[in-house]
């Protein structure tokens, strides 16, 4: 493919104060500045591509932008002696499909130092399948471990469990052998939790979020939260002494009204995880990591893979709280 030679993207602009996708032809010339161009074989779809693509979140800070906040490929050219042609590569965060164009695109470009090479024994497309949920659900784990974290200090549960970041979540912790509790509001997804490891499951509706005690019965060791909100608050207020809370989403909301209660009497902590724009070497090693101890038992089985054309028809599954698992989008193929 030449840098003339046009290529399919797909493009978020903003028209008369709506925002509006839909595929478009590219060249080179139109990308952003980077050291590193590649031949994109697969991205993926999380819940910020969705408020991106969408609107319905203002996540997207400069219009137009390709969507796409991860991607995996082929380096086709390197100003930057790290990589080389033919190099496989993986770029996630960052500014990706948000302030730069991203990885919804046959070809994208992007600076060196969000770029590393693809982690050994993964696939370009096992490493889409995990893609930023994996590494923040990878994160949120060594961020608590390193917080004393154990199996044997008791349960660990994981809210919004049957999204990306709480399945592989759920997977990853039952693998390291810690007694997991997933959250979710789907009740018909019980058995698609359990069997990615979870040991027990808790439907969202019967908790009483409207009496939230400064104190509750002291129940977890570890959380890793995707809500926010009264579900956080609930969380924190039935933490163990000495647990820990990895909080990485806002699906429900942005809000948290809570006490001091548990952080000065139990001495429970709030972790945030930030895995946009963490640097090294937490990227590298929670990568590394994915390949190892943290690799998710069944990543293919929570995995689906859609073509590049259906990508507009999944985001609104995920802005309903309708998607599971993990969307991998096939946009060259390996």
């Amino acid at each position: 493919m030449s840098s003339a030679a046009p290529f399919r993207a797909y493009l978020i602009r903003e028209e008369e104060g709506k925002i509006v996708g839909g595929f478009a032809g590219m060249t080179e010339a139109e990308l952003d500045r980077g050291e590193v161009t590649i031949r994109v074989a697969y991205s993926s779809v999380n819940y910020k591509d969705a408020l991106a693509a969408t609107g319905a979140g203002r996540i997207i800070r400069r219009y137009p932008c390709v969507g796409g906040i991860d991607l995996a490929g082929t380096v086709m050219a390197s100003a930057d002696p790290r990589f080389v042609p033919d190099d496989q590569v993986i770029a996630t965060s960052h500014d990706i499909g948000v302030a730069h164009h991203g990885g919804y695109s046959e070809v994208a470009r992007i600076p060196a130092d969000w770029v590393l090479k693809l982690p050994q024994g993964l696939s370009l497309k096992e490493a889409m399948a995990l893609g930023t949920a994996g590494f923040t659900a990878g994160l949120a784990i060594v961020r608590m471990e390193e917080n004393g974290l154990k199996p044997a200090n008791g349960p660990v549960i994981v809210t919004g469990a049957t999204g990306g970041v709480g399945s592989l979540a759920i997977d990853m912790l039952a693998g390291l052998g810690y007694h997991v509790v997933a959250l979710t509001g789907k009740e018909a997804e019980k058995d698609y939790l359990l069997g990615l490891g979870a040991k027990e499951v808790v439907l969202r509706q019967s908790l009483d979020l409207a009496r939230i005690k400064p104190l509750g019965k002291e129940t977890w060791a570890g959380a890793v939260d995707n809500l926010g909100g009264d579900v956080l608050a609930w969380i924190a207020s039935t933490m163990k002494q000495g647990g820990t809370i990895a909080s990485i989403g806002l699906a429900a909301s942005m809000s948290l009204n809570t006490t001091v209660a548990p952080f000065i009497l139990r001495g429970a902590c709030l972790l945030g995880i930030d895995s946009g724009y963490i640097g090294e070497p937490y990227r590298s090693g929670v990568w590394r990591r994915l390949t190892l101890d943290l690799r998710p038992r069944h990543l293919a089985a929570l995995t689906r893979t859609i073509r590049f054309a259906e990508l507009p028809s999944v985001f609104d599954d995920f802005i309903k709280a309708r998607a599971k698992g993990r969307i991998v989008v096939a946009i060259g193929g390996e």
